[in-house]
């Protein structure tokens, strides 16, 4: 038997494989199929173990290994019945014959990494994951958790594991203990530069210009006036969050910051940013300047 796991959620693809372990009744043996020598692979495709008939093994990047993935398919008949052999890459490419042949013999399971358009399911796995660790969790605290981790599977995890050590989840509790992801602390100096707080903005700025990528950081922020702009030119039916793939929570912080501000001055964010990003891309001054100049711009309309 062969399986084959595709994709770059290596949290599901763990999930996945953590199943079949389990169903196995013995030790699987895992393999780095990047380093893997073609020698090898009788007595791991086709060899008997000394501790077992049966055999579970699991490769992982064989599609790295270009010696012994252009000629696999060649030893896909040589499989030992005895083996279950589970093939694991993030990214294959399925014009090659070793893929093209697994698809006709492998049971082939994807697991794309989510995005912002995955909202709801990171969303309803949280309340899914919650209620089985036991946590008390209410929509708006799960609203809330995603929004400040993001859809990455491994943080809400994580997040979720940190939950279980205190008494009460509200959003505040969260805010305790939860670290917030950059999309979270940016939007956070975002709307520290839209309150016009020139001296908090500037405090902001120092500490992120010591942690952040200038580029991510801009990248992010600049995603966050498309955001607001997104949500200020809205009309009543329709609908931001689902045609742009916001998260709800974010698009009811950018209604609050868009009705604050009227669309004259969300037009006027939006140029100021835009000549930023021109500015950035055109290397008219070191970027952090360019940013902080942007930002405090947008602080003192």
């Amino acid at each position: 038997m062969i399986t084959f796991l595709i994709g770059e959620n290596s949290f599901e693809i763990e999930q996945a494989l953590n199943e079949i372990a389990a169903k196995f009744d013995g030790v699987v043996e895992r393999i780095d199929g990047s380093v893997l020598q073609l020698n090898q692979l009788p007595d791991i495709l086709m060899g008997v173990s000394l501790f077992s008939t049966v055999r579970t093994i699991v490769i992982r990047g064989l599609s790295e290994n270009k010696s012994i993935w252009s000629v696999f398919s060649d030893w896909l008949p040589r499989i030992s019945d005895d083996v279950h052999l589970v093939l694991i890459e993030s990214k294959p490419d399925k014009r090659t014959a070793a893929f093209k042949a697994l698809q006709k013999v492998a049971l082939i399971q994807e697991f794309p990494i989510w995005t912002d358009r995955d909202i709801q399911k990171a969303e309803k796995w949280v309340t899914s994951e919650a209620k089985n660790l036991g946590l008390n969790m209410d929509n708006k605290s799960v609203q809330f958790l995603v929004a400040r981790v993001g859809v990455d599977q491994w943080q809400l995890f994580y997040a979720l594991q940190k939950l279980l050590l205190i008494d009460e989840i509200t959003i505040e509790s969260i805010k305790n203990v939860i670290d917030a992801n950059p999309v979270e602390n940016v939007f956070n100096l975002f709307e520290t530069a839209l309150s016009g707080d020139r001296l908090e903005l500037k405090t902001t700025l120092n500490v992120l210009e010591q942690t952040e990528d200038i580029y991510r950081l801009s990248a992010l922020l600049f995603s966050q006036v498309f955001q607001l702009a997104a949500v200020s030119a809205a009309e009543k039916a329709d609908n931001p969050a689902k045609d742009f793939g916001i998260h709800p929570f974010v698009v009811s912080r950018m209604t609050l910051l868009a009705k604050r501000l009227g669309r004259a001055k969300v037009a006027q964010i939006v140029r100021i940013f835009a000549d930023c990003d021109g500015d950035m891309k055109t290397s008219r001054a070191e970027p952090w300047l360019l940013l902080e100049r942007a930002l405090m711009k947008a602080a003192s309309l």
